[in-house]
């Protein structure tokens, strides 16, 4: 299953590297369709992160009041999806059920509003702002004496090099409330094309966010850099956000020696996109402690393909065999049975075995990286 870094290519290009993945999977030997290897919509990947959480919790097939909301912010899109009891778009819910207990959940992904691509997205604005073709742009999400050489390549159509076009140089002035600001304008972005009563976020609806909410991957490896509780407020981020974007390079540099320029302007970035994404854009207060900034419950991890894994084989238990025997709903409770047995095993194995790795996610290089421990 490839998730937003597959949905942002053109069909073409998703569709010829699916066609390699296929091919590589089918000379594996294992059983593999072709059917199996695609591209699943941002949405599934909320309700899938949401299952995740709710199973690491306990609580999935329980109350669903009880239940936890999901917030992902990925490099190229984020996702959310929680219970609602508000009348919802229908094609922003969606009915889960799991064993006996049905949940209807609001999920939504919000395709360029990953961390990477926001702030893609705010360089692009500042180029905008530039008053001639070499600008010189003052960037209030980067430290003072910070500064970037941009250049922009322009490529004729059927020529087979690129010429320059452009070139820019982004100063950091390390303002961190006009950063905040920028990134408003990011998010906001489309709105006048709402279509609905109310959208928080571009052009798109979204509920009043109610119960407690798990906030995974970039905004828990944003909080973990800037050493914040799991339960930290917003008012902490804000606070750690000021002291730090308004310091200067050269400072920045002696506190954090093992670190580049560049992740002083991610870092500094991410925490004013984290602030005008939940409370500016969300309306999560800044002394709400309803949202818990991890990657985990206990030791297992909240990631999105343990959410379809355990949604597969809930669907493949539950689905009846095509035998010449018609006894398929009356062995129906004896499929689920087994299924939920090989899910426990399965799932007993993967954190047994999660004690013998160590998960590290590398922010710099959008990835993560896995090392072995004896």
């Amino acid at each position: 299953m490839a998730t937003a870094g597959l949905r942002l290519l053109e069909e073409r290009t998703q569709e010829a590297i699916l066609a390699s993945c296929r091919d590589v999977l089918r000379a594996s030997g294992f059983r593999f369709e072709d059917a199996w290897a695609k591209v699943i919509p941002g949405s599934d990947e909320g309700i899938y992160a949401w299952v995740a959480a709710n199973y690491a919790l306990g609580r999935l097939g329980g109350d669903p009041n009880r239940t936890v909301g999901i917030i992902e912010l990925g490099g190229a899109s984020a996702q959310l999806a929680f219970v609602s009891d508000e009348v919802l778009p229908p094609k922003l819910s969606y009915n889960y059920t799991f064993i006996e207990t049905t949940y209807t959940l609001y999920t939504n992904s919000f395709l360029n509003f990953g961390q990477n691509a926001a702030q893609d997205s705010f360089h692009e604005m500042l180029r905008s702002r530039g008053s001639s073709e070499n600008a010189t742009l003052a960037d209030p999400c980067a430290p003072r004496g910070y500064s970037r050489n941009e250049e922009m390549m322009l490529r004729m159509s059927g020529a087979s090099r690129s010429t320059l076009e452009n070139q820019y140089v982004d100063n950091g002035t390390g303002n961190f409330t006009e950063c905040i600001s920028s990134s408003l304008l990011l998010l906001q972005k489309g709105k006048e094309k709402c279509q609905y009563q109310q959208c928080h976020l571009g052009s798109t609806f979204v509920p009043e966010l109610r119960g407690y909410f798990l906030a995974t991957e970039n905004f828990y490896f944003t909080s973990k850099f800037f050493g914040l509780k799991k339960s930290s407020s917003l008012s902490d981020f804000m606070f750690a956000g000021e002291q730090f974007c308004n310091q200067d390079l050269s400072t920045l540099r002696k506190k954090h020696p093992n670190r580049s320029d560049e992740d002083f302007s991610r870092y500094c970035f991410s925490m004013a996109y984290i602030v005008a994404l939940l409370h500016d854009s969300l309306g999560v207060s800044l002394d709400d402690k309803r949202i818990e900034y991890s990657n985990q419950v206990g030791d297992i991890q909240v990631e999105w393909a343990l959410g379809a894994f355990i949604t597969l084989i809930q669907n493949a238990s539950l689905k009846p065999l095509h035998t010449a025997v018609e006894s398929t709903h009356s062995n129906r409770p004896l499929f689920a049975v087994l299924g939920m047995f090989l899910l426990c095993g399965v799932l007993f194995v993967s954190r047994w075995r999660k004690h013998k790795t160590k998960v590290i996610y590398d922010l710099e290089k959008g990835r993560y990286i896995i090392t072995h421990i004896s």
